[in-house]
């Protein structure tokens, strides 16, 4: 099978990159350039085709999925259909309880957005943390392949950078779910990493069904105390060499990174470091720039994300309110997801100018075009509901700024108060 990445080293201009050009305005020739440099990934799911990179929108990831003390099937669809409906581009299911197969075909039949998984999530809960094996995990990563899942995450933290955490003077340690599983099963067993040893067949795998991968990030900070240490940097020139070397084999390649905890003025410098390393899109968790936030992850997280996506990142993958508390339920999961397009669309205003959408809103308040207003928010129902049953806004009333200076402007008798 000829892959994307493959077709567009070819010279092809293939219909999924003629939709991802459309898609985001830009010229079919440059992104198919962009493309085979690895700067933007395409990844296609059926008819529905989605373009992550360089010089397009900044794309927003859902992650949902049970765990294996809360189990809700019927919940978790209702997570995948509402994340679909509120303008999620990605949805990764992160499932490690109940019928983990059945979970992930509903959310496919629920949805039309590519899906991501975390293969060692599905191993690790089958099979458990002493029983597995590296071909538990060729087993899991087969399987979701022949699924249809778009993008997988796999975790290749070497024993060179798990000696490195062991030595960085953390205050949380390793907080990536993902990557703890896999330096658990190297202790276990005294070996290196499974996703290492077995790079070349999961290889094979992801070109056969052109799956996109996701190199994780497994030495992200727990806490804004802890700063960019040397496994962060050891892990980057780790997953810098696998990328290439993955997409010399045809496949197409995103990189997790700078991400988790991370202090405001680090942010922007951490992604510009992490951006000036490698070509291929970069994927942020958050990042949170405090830690006190419980409850409102998903605020502090907008800001963090904020910052991320002005300097350069191009995929964020959401926070909700629940985080560090509990599985987050439907709400948590709208309310993240909201907070983090905001976040990507301030991003890019910053990167590329986008703000033909402000504009427009801006216009339509200064007119008073209230139902306008309603039409093009994130969420228009939320913010009917906020309005009341006013004809216009209520904060102001009769002192409306916007109401009193049109009369300035528009009246020869000048500063004399007219009524409206």
């Amino acid at each position: 099978m000829v892959t994307i990445l493959e077709a567009a080293r070819e010279g092809r201009l293939s219909e999924p990159l003629r939709t991802v050009a459309a898609r985001e305005g830009i010229d079919p020739e440059r992104l198919r350039r962009s493309v085979v440099d690895g700067s933007i990934v395409v990844m296609q799911r059926g008819e529905h085709v989605l373009g992550i990179g360089r010089g397009l929108r900044t794309k927003v990831n859902v992650n949902i999925g049970t765990s294996n003390t809360r189990i809700s099937p019927e919940e978790e669809i209702e997570k995948a259909r509402i994340a679909e409906r509120f303008g999620a581009d990605t949805i990764t299911d992160l499932s490690m309880g109940g019928d983990i197969k059945a979970i992930r075909e509903s959310i496919f039949r629920a949805t039309r957005v590519p899906i991501t998984t975390v293969p060692v999530y599905e191993t690790a809960a089958l099979v458990g943390l002493e029983n597995m094996t590296g071909a538990h995990i060729i087993s899991t990563i087969h399987e979701q392949a022949r699924a249809g899942v778009n993008s997988m995450v796999l975790h290749c933290v070497d024993r060179k950078t798990l000696g490195l955490l062991r030595c960085e003077n953390r205050l949380s340690g390793i907080v990536s779910k993902g990557g703890s599983i896999s330096c658990v099963y190297m202790h276990l067993n005294n070996c290196e990493n499974p996703f290492v040893e077995l790079f070349d067949e999961i290889l094979d795998i992801l070109h056969r069904f052109d799956i996109v991968l996701s190199l994780g990030n497994t030495a992200r900070s727990g806490g804004i105390q802890d700063g960019w240490d040397r496994a962060q940097q050891e892990e980057l020139k780790k997953n810098c060499n696998l990328g290439q070397y993955a997409r010399d084999r045809g496949v197409q390649v995103i990189i997790e990174g700078a991400g988790g905890h991370v202090r405001f003025d680090r942010i922007a410098p951490l992604i510009k470091s992490y951006k000036k390393a490698f070509p291929f899109p970069l994927f942020v968790a958050g990042p949170l720039p405090t830690d006190i936030a419980l409850g409102y992850d998903h605020v502090a997280g907008c800001a963090g994300a904020s910052a991320a996506s002005a300097a350069g990142a191009d995929y964020l993958c959401y926070i909700t309110p629940s985080e560090h508390l509990g599985l987050p339920g439907p709400d948590q999961v709208k309310e993240g997801l909201i907070a983090f397009r905001i976040a990507a669309h301030i991003g890019d205003i910053a990167k590329y100018g986008m703000d033909a959408a402000d504009r427009e809103i801006s216009r339509r308040r200064a007119c008073f075009d209230r139902e306008g207003q309603f039409v093009l928010a994130l969420d228009e129902q939320r913010a009917r509901d906020l309005a009341g049953d006013t004809k216009d806004c209520s904060m102001c009333g009769d002192f409306c700024a916007i109401r009193l200076t049109k009369r300035i402007v528009n009246d020869n008798r000048g500063l004399e108060y007219l009524p409206p």
